[in-house]
């Protein structure tokens, strides 16, 4: 069993401190909302993330998890300390205000030797920031180690990417801090990559962009593909079914959104530019996702003749199934091209529908998928739910005023859709 502090409570913290727990190991999670620690005290969660529950009220009755605000005592208790507080866009890149907050706070607690771990995902360079606050604060380097060690989770997947994830990256400047690391993390039995803390840094930004990179890529080949005539699935699996190349993230659709990829992106763009590199090919990048989701209204709009006085249905607000997060959300882009242009709309969404209510609370909003296809002018399937796979389209038509379908997601067979007589289109097929 190994002692160790979490701090920051969000996606990449609470799903860090509950998986550690569950591995065995004394977890102290620690987040300045006191609100926020009480709920999780009563095992209620901040975040929607599948299994978070069970595994949250596990480590809570085991004693194996607990929950406080007091991050100096948390340290004091741990052997190891992880950083895996927000890192929030910011004008010059990202915002390194609450990592150097928490840096900040740690010497206070230092009690004995300490590994400081940055799980946030943070620009190079950060490493040797926080080696310097808390050198700053009188503690000795032989105190404490820092090490990086990028997470690589998605939402709506969490639990699942941080006990099998495809590899564990622990950058180090010591053997000692990256061994401490590789024994908490020996029970996953996973591949693991010991480097410097710059190349650790890195390799997150990398990944992500990539990524972000291949969903461009098929989205661009999509326009293409609705010009001349032909499908970008078929493109897609020709595509991926060479080894070299993968299947994965050549889904065409709205574009990629939520918290990690358009920071991450944005975020090498910046670290390029500091170091004298103008990365023209991920700002290309950006500019095609951008544009991918005005581009499907405007075929909408074409369709329709214009939104105004038109009813607009959304099927899904959350950037992606399984998650209430709606940071960049595709929805939020349509609600506001729409209602500009004088339609009206009215979503649904199974679990990120209070959350779009909160800043969007001027729209109408259903409590299924039938009742926000009924009198609406067009229907658009934004968020790929699974309880949207298999609709009684006969009915969705029979209450739309124009049965018309845009299916954001590629989700429906369209010879499905249309036998219930309803009209179909979506991205990479020609109208």
């Amino acid at each position: 069993m190994i002692k160790v502090a979490v701090v920051g409570t969000g996606y990449v913290g609470l799903v860090t401190g509950v998986v550690l727990a569950d591995l065995g190991n004394q977890v102290i999670c620690v987040d300045n909302d006191a609100e926020k620690v009480e709920n999780l005290k009563q095992g209620i969660p901040p975040i929607y993330e599948p299994g978070i529950e069970e595994l949250l009220a596990r480590g809570s009755n085991e004693g194996k998890l607990t929950f406080t605000t007091d991050v100096v005592e948390a340290t004091r208790q741990s052997d190891i300390v992880f950083i895996a507080v927000g890192t929030p866009p910011g004008p010059d890149g990202p915002d390194l205000r609450y990592v150097k907050e928490v840096a900040h706070a740690i010497p206070a607690g230092i009690n004995g030797y300490k590994v400081i771990v940055n799980k946030s995902t943070v620009p190079v360079g950060t490493g040797k920031l926080v080696t310097e606050i808390l050198m700053g604060h009188g503690i000795d380097e032989s105190m404490f180690d820092v090490v990086s060690n990028p997470e690589f989770l998605r939402e709506g997947t969490a639990i699942h990417d941080t006990l099998y994830p495809d590899r564990i990256v622990i950058g180090a400047r010591k053997r000692e801090a990256a061994a401490r690391l590789v024994e908490l993390y020996a029970p996953l039995e996973r591949p693991m990559y010991i480097t410097d803390w710059q190349s650790a840094e890195l390799i997150k930004y990398a990944s992500n962009s990539f990524l972000a990179m291949k969903i461009s890529f098929i989205n661009a080949m999509s326009r293409i593909c609705e010009a001349a005539g032909a499908n970008v699935g078929d493109v897609a699996k020709g595509m991926g079914s060479d080894e070299r190349i993968g299947n994965q993230f050549l889904q065409a659709g709205l574009g990629w959104g939520g918290s990690c990829f358009p920071k991450d992106v944005a975020g090498l763009i910046t670290v390029a530019e500091a170091h004298g590199y103008d990365f023209q090919l991920l700002k290309w990048v950006v500019n095609i996702n951008d544009t991918q989701t005005p581009h499907f209204l405007d075929r909408l709009e074409k369709r329709l003749g214009g939104f105004a006085g038109k009813r607009i249905g959304l099927l899904g607000l959350a950037f992606k199934a399984n998650t209430d997060d709606i940071r960049d959300a595709r929805s939020l882009v349509i609600i506001d091209h729409v209602v500009s242009r004088g339609g009206t709309v009215v979503g649904y969404d199974p679990v990120a529908m209070e959350n779009v209510q909160k800043i969007r609370p001027d729209i109408d909003y259903g409590t299924n998928a039938y009742e926000v296809a009924k009198g609406a002018d067009a229907l658009m399937l934004v968020t790929e739910w699974n309880e949207f796979k298999q609709l009684d389209f006969a009915r969705i038509k029979a209450s739309m005023k124009q049965p018309i379908l845009f299916d954001g997601r590629r989700m429906y067979r369209p010879e499905f859709v249309e036998r219930s007589g309803l009209e179909y289109h979506t991205i990479g097929i020609s109208d």
